[in-house]
């Protein structure tokens, strides 16, 4: 972007009075950090700087945990107008974002983009130990626990410590006695989706595993 871009940006506009031209400059300052990186919004907690005032406001949630924004369907708070468009999509079912392979469909941007690795077969992500790779970052979070050993998910019942979320979901079915799979031959439930594909073999007769000897 040249010199004389800025200079012709910052002008275009015609100041009819004391505060047209107020705002015209403050306008143009706006305008111009764009251009300079200039970032003059500094946040007096942890440091980072922002270009407008008005980003440095919305930064400052996050220490504060200001959520000003709420649902009026389910009132769930949130510290971004944006962040709570992208979650009314929940309600109204809206997704605008369109695989072109297999056409589904997405109510976010970065989950079409997630998705449609499973066509490209793209893993951005690897792992700094043992170098696998993964096309999700939570994938790689996930499998970064085998090597630290992390567990950060207790169970309430009997306080057994996991790596993931679900997981723990399944572990505490052994608690609760829920059995959310159903076998459709004989309507035996099941509380993990894998017990209910090794039932379903008594039924296809499928034999997957074979003796090298």
């Amino acid at each position: 972007m040249n010199e004389t871009h800025l200079i012709s940006d910052l002008s275009v506009e015609t100041v009819d009075t004391y505060e047209n031209a107020k705002n015209v400059n403050e306008k143009n300052k706006k305008h111009f950090h764009i251009h300079t990186k200039d970032k003059a919004y500094s946040c007096d907690l942890c440091g980072k700087g922002f270009s407008r005032r008005g980003n440095l406001a919305t930064h400052y949630r996050i220490h504060t945990d200001e959520k000003p924004f709420s649902c009026d369907v389910c009132n769930k708070d949130f510290s971004r107008k944006s962040h709570l468009n992208l979650h009314y999509r929940i309600h109204t079912n809206d997704k605008p974002y369109s695989c072109l392979v297999c056409h589904k469909d997405f109510s976010q941007k970065g989950h079409l983009n997630e998705h449609f690795r499973t066509h490209t077969g793209e893993k951005p992500y690897s792992c700094d130990i043992c170098h696998k790779d993964f096309s999700l970052r939570g994938n790689l979070n996930l499998h970064f626990r085998t090597h630290t050993g992390e567990k950060p998910y207790s169970c309430d019942v009997c306080y057994k410590d996991f790596s993931s979320r679900v997981e723990l979901k399944k572990h505490f079915r052994t608690h609760s006695k829920e059995k959310p799979y159903s076998c459709d031959v004989c309507h035996k439930d099941f509380s993990r989706r894998d017990d209910l594909k090794i039932h379903f073999r008594t039924h296809s007769k499928e034999k997957p595993f074979s003796c090298d000897v």
